[in-house]
């Protein structure tokens, strides 16, 4: 398990306390139903709902440990706390990569809540660690395996 530092704004820290309640007491209380239910078809030694239920409650109960160890990692940071004027975590950037003359935007994030998808960028990744403490229109090299890439910082926002 992670044992850094997750910093968060207050927002965040809020939906994930909504998740993990959800998960310890909808989903565990459909999950139980579900184990009850096969349990009464008999036979446990070859009844395959029953493993499948016991092996949701297992994933289950690994997400609520994961959560809960999340959870207690936490730093808040308010809007104070966030410089306006360099890229710092949980700001949002706006980058132009010189390379590919693409403009990217996302948010600096704790490696817990990186999610690509969803445009966070860790602040440990090469791209993450080039831009911390930078400020706008400075220009950034990432290096990556084969390829080195030009950034200059557009914007950033908290």
């Amino acid at each position: 398990m992670e044992t850094g530092i997750v910093y968060l704004k207050r927002n965040r820290l809020v939906e994930l306390e909504e998740k993990l309640r959800n998960l310890k007491t909808n989903e565990r209380k459909l999950i139980a139903e579900k184990i009850a239910e096969a349990r009464s078809h008999g036979d446990l030694s070859e009844n395959a709902e029953y493993d499948a239920a016991k092996e949701a409650q297992s994933h289950l109960e690994l997400k609520i440990g994961k959560l809960e160890n999340l959870l207690s990692r936490v730093k808040i940071l308010e809007p104070d706390d966030i410089p306006n004027d360099e890229v710092f975590v949980l700001t949002d950037v706006k980058v132009k990569d010189l390379n590919h003359n693409e403009i990217i935007t996302f948010t600096l994030v704790s490696p817990d809540e990186a999610d690509f998808e969803l445009d966070k960028i860790s602040v440990i990744s090469p791209l993450g660690k080039a831009l911390m403490g930078k400020k706008i229109n400075e220009i950034v090299k990432v290096e990556l395996p084969g390829s080195v890439t030009e950034y200059q910082i557009l914007e950033i926002n908290k």
